[in-house]
C-alpha cells in the first residue's frame, strides 16, 4: 500500500468515530425534537377540578402558570423558565387574599418580597437573596412599620424594635 494511501486510511480510522458519533446525535436531535411544540397543559383533582394550567415545552413547565386550590380559587401565578419558577409570582389563601408575592431568579426568591395579612394589607417585607434573608426585614401594623430587623445569608444581625429606632440608625434609602 503506498504512503498516500496508508495516510488516508489513518485519517479514516482517526475521524471515522466522529462523523458516525456526529451522525448519530444529529438523528436523535432530529428524533426527539420533532413534534415536541410547546402545548397548553390542564391538570385537575381528583373530583375533576382544575388543579392547574400553563404551557410546556419538551414535558417541561415554561411560560405562564396559575395553580388553584380546591375550592377553585387560585392559590398562585406566575411564569416558569426551564422547569423553575422565574420573574414574578403571586400566592393566595383560599378565599382568594393575597398572602404573598415576589421574584424569581432560578427557582429562588430574590429582591423584596411581601408578604400579606388576612386582610391584605401588608403584614411584612423582607429582602431575599437565593431564597435566604439577606438585608431588611420591616414587619408593620396598620401600614406602621412597628419593627426591622436585618440579615446577612440568613443570619439576624441586627434588629429595631421601633420606626425611629430604625431611622436614628438607617437612613431610608437603605431600604431600595
Amino acid at each position: 500500500m503506498s504512503k498516500r494511501k496508508k495516510h488516508m486510511v489513518t485519517h479514516l480510522k482517526t475521524y471515522m468515530p466522529i462523523v458516525i458519533l456526529l451522525a448519530v446525535c444529529s438523528l436523535l436531535t432530529i428524533a426527539f425534537t420533532k413534534g415536541e411544540d410547546k402545548r397548553y397543559e390542564r391538570t385537575y383533582y381528583e373530583d375533576g377540578t382544575l388543579a392547574s394550567e400553563g404551557w410546556k415545552r419538551y414535558n417541561v413547565k415554561t411560560d405562564y402558570w396559575i395553580f388553584y386550590h380546591p375550592n377553585g380559587k387560585i392559590s398562585m401565578k406566575g411564569y416558569y423558565a426551564y422547569g423553575k419558577k422565574e420573574q414574578y409570582w403571586y400566592y393566595y389563601d383560599e378565599h382568594r387574599v393575597r398572602s404573598k408575592e415576589g421574584r424569581y431568579h432560578n427557582d429562588q426568591q430574590e429582591g423584596w418580597w411581601l408578604y400579606y395579612d388576612k386582610k391584605g394589607r401588608v403584614a411584612h417585607k423582607c429582602q431575599l437573596s437565593q431564597g435566604l434573608k439577606n438585608g431588611y426585614c420591616l414587619k408593620y401594623e396598620d401600614a406602621q412599620m412597628i419593627s426591622a430587623e436585618q440579615y446577612n445569608k440568613g443570619n439576624k444581625i441586627r434588629e429595631w424594635q421601633s420606626f425611629d429606632a430604625f431611622t436614628d440608625t438607617n437612613s431610608l434609602s437603605d431600604l431600595k
